[in-house]
């Protein structure tokens, strides 16, 4: 049975707002920045931290299609256009769903193999001044890496349209705690050989603090821009593509790996996940939504490729 996009069809805005708690225990670990520490904040006089970026979130959604192990895109997401990269040698090096800025990557544009980015510029076929034909610069990203759709890309080269190719992110995610408390606590690094030994050296026993925090609520917050990516003008199978990928992120990071950190394994509260907006959407399974996202691939076929980049210094 395939995946039921009807009650999406006049949503300008798909949202989910996931209830998350601790796998264990009550204590978690947020994200921290080396000159702030913890991003806590006020919010109507509520005690508030952020326990996950946007930034981040993009990087994990986009890591639910990778198998590191095979260094390929996972069996549901067989199919889906990219550019991996390879060394010298042949060796795979890095691709553009594992670079954080994905077709901007340097490993991809810098490389001394001019190959891509000249097939990237006859593709696109634009300026460097006057309107960016937009229809051209979706088609092309499409064609070369699908998730820059849903993902947002800024390909700030000089020599594709003046730097100025760039698109907003369709899907967006961040995690916040609400009610936090700080939860301090430490421990000691033993040295049982020598006690007293130079710990600038790494000898000696060395005590150190941690910081972690409680909350009464942790909540994963999930935007998907249906009007935006409908706006690309791909046609209707490559719109539905699209969306049923952003789902299938969606549900493979909440049903698999949601430890953020060493200390923050978090789970989704319950097992079904009902959007805000529209009230009442469910969440489709994830073997529901592998299924249908291989069926979308395979529509969209003759749209992808896969493209290898060698990569030269």
């Amino acid at each position: 049975m395939s995946v039921d996009l009807t009650p999406l069809a006049n949503v300008r805005r798909l949202l989910f707002e996931v209830p998350l708690q601790p796998m264990q225990g009550k204590r978690f670990q947020p994200t921290g920045f080396p000159d702030l520490g913890a991003a806590t904040y006020q919010a109507g006089g509520t005690a508030c931290l952020l326990v996950e970026s946007a930034q981040s979130m993009a990087n994990r959604l986009e890591e639910t299609l990778w198998d590191s192990g095979k260094q390929s895109p996972v069996d549901a997401a067989n199919g889906i256009s990219y550019v991996v990269v390879n060394d010298d040698s042949g060796d795979y090096l890095t691709s553009s769903i594992t670079e954080s800025h994905r077709l901007n990557s340097p490993y991809i544009l810098e490389s001394g193999d001019k190959t891509y980015v000249d097939a990237l510029k006859k593709e696109l076929d634009v300026q460097e001044s006057g309107p960016i034909d937009r229809t051209a610069f979706t088609k092309a990203l499409m064609k070369f890496d699908i998730n820059a759709l849903l993902h947002g890309v800024f390909l700030a080269k000089k020599d594709l349209a003046g730097g100025r190719l760039r698109l907003a992110r369709a899907v967006s995610s961040f995690v916040e705690a609400e009610n936090v408390a700080t939860a301090a606590s430490g421990g000691v690094k033993n040295d049982h050989v020598d006690p007293s030994g130079d710990t600038a050296k790494g000898f000696g026993n060395v005590p150190f603090h941690r910081e972690e925090f409680t909350a009464e609520k942790i909540t994963a917050f999930f935007s998907v821009d249906l009007q935006q990516i409908r706006s690309y003008g791909l046609g209707d199978d490559a719109t539905r593509l699209l969306i049923v990928l952003a789902l299938f992120k969606i549900r493979s990071l909440l049903d698999g790996d949601m430890r953020l950190r060493t200390a923050c394994d978090l789970e989704p509260v319950g097992e079904k996940i009902v959007a805000r907006k529209p009230a009442g959407y469910e969440l489709p399974t994830l073997d529901a939504l592998s299924i249908e996202l291989k069926a979308a691939i395979g529509k969209c076929k003759a749209d992808m490729t896969v493209t290898t980049v060698k990569y030269k210094k």
